[in-house]
């Protein structure tokens, strides 16, 4: 089969928006080629494979989005709708870069396969290691490894959101707490909490793909007794409290979102946001505190940063 290749060249604080742009448009994948993430990890042998400097300085700094459609789906359409919310991405307070969307066809194992050569172990906390399926690896002691099959519509699960995300829930996690994961993706912060010795996990995202692959990597780590996947907008198809909640989204909707989810935290609980750029970081702390809410943490990594807070 045939795939319609959409590209978007734009920067890194406006990936992710760019991302579920492509997503609401029906993609059946997404990649993100984020040269900024390889220049931050070179040389970081537990990351990924060393990369000479002289093909770093030639990445450059753009940001490659790639969205994927079977060509039974697409229409011209797709593409102008694209293209016109992209022009709106710096009215919206993000740079989009030089926003220039382009379409091309390619075959599907051209995009299906391509990518997995880059995609290796990685450590992403002091104990959580992320792992493709198709790459074998031998845990260290206390290591907890993570079997992830992204697919072709989600990331590796090294994103720098991501990986916080996983650093604050090993700090704060407690044996047999019950956690909230909210906009799971493909489960990853989920499974790792489960892993890490949760009691109960219940994942929620409004995108029923990201339903389905998080229950297949439930599956696929043994955890899926453990973690409840339920596919809603945020936490309108919950009614328990938990004891830590995580939300790794974006700033707009975890500032909306924090007048709610007091709400559904027990005492002393923490809750965990990130997916939020940096230049949003004081807005999303304000917010917080105007609704009760003590800082306990606040994390940066690249472009990133994330927060976790406690009721008080």
């Amino acid at each position: 089969m045939k795939y319609i290749e959409v590209k978007i060249t734009t920067t890194t604080e406006a990936s992710d928006a760019v991302y579920n742009m492509l997503t609401d448009e029906g993609a059946a994948g997404v990649v993100i080629e984020d040269p900024n993430d390889l220049k931050a990890q070179n040389g970081d042998e537990t990351r990924w494979d060393y990369i000479e400097e002289e093909l770093i300085a030639k990445l450059g700094d753009d940001v490659q989005v790639k969205g994927y459609f079977s060509e039974l789906d697409y229409d011209q359409g797709i593409l102008e709708r694209i293209k016109e919310r992209v022009s709106q991405l710096d009215a919206c307070g993000l740079d989009k870069g030089k926003g220039i969307v382009m379409a091309s066809e390619v075959d599907d194992e051209d995009w299906a396969n391509a990518w997995k050569q880059y995609y290796k172990p990685t450590k992403v906390g002091e104990k959580v290691v992320i792992k493709p399926t198709w790459e074998p690896y031998t845990p260290e002691a206390g290591e907890v490894v993570i079997e992830l099959d992204p697919g072709m519509a989600f990331g590796t699960g090294t994103h720098e959101t991501t990986s916080m995300c996983i650093r604050l829930i090993e700090k704060y996690l407690k044996p047999g707490s019950s956690v909230f994961d909210v906009g799971c993706g493909s489960g990853i912060l989920g499974i790792s909490a489960a892993k890490l010795g949760a009691g109960r996990t219940v994942c929620v995202d409004i995108d029923t793909v990201s339903c389905k692959v998080s229950r297949e990597n439930t599956q696929l780590n043994q955890v899926d007794d453990k973690i409840d996947i339920r596919c809603g907008n945020l936490l309108d198809v919950v009614s328990e409290k938990a004891d830590l909640i995580v939300a790794n989204i974006i700033a707009d909707v975890i500032i909306s979102f924090t007048d709610d989810v007091g709400g559904f935290m027990k005492e002393a609980s923490v809750f965990i946001s990130s997916g939020i750029i940096k230049d949003r970081r004081d807005e999303v702390i304000k917010k917080l505190q105007e609704t009760g809410f003590g800082i306990l943490e606040v994390l940066e990594q690249g472009e990133w940063c994330a927060v976790a807070a406690g009721r008080k």
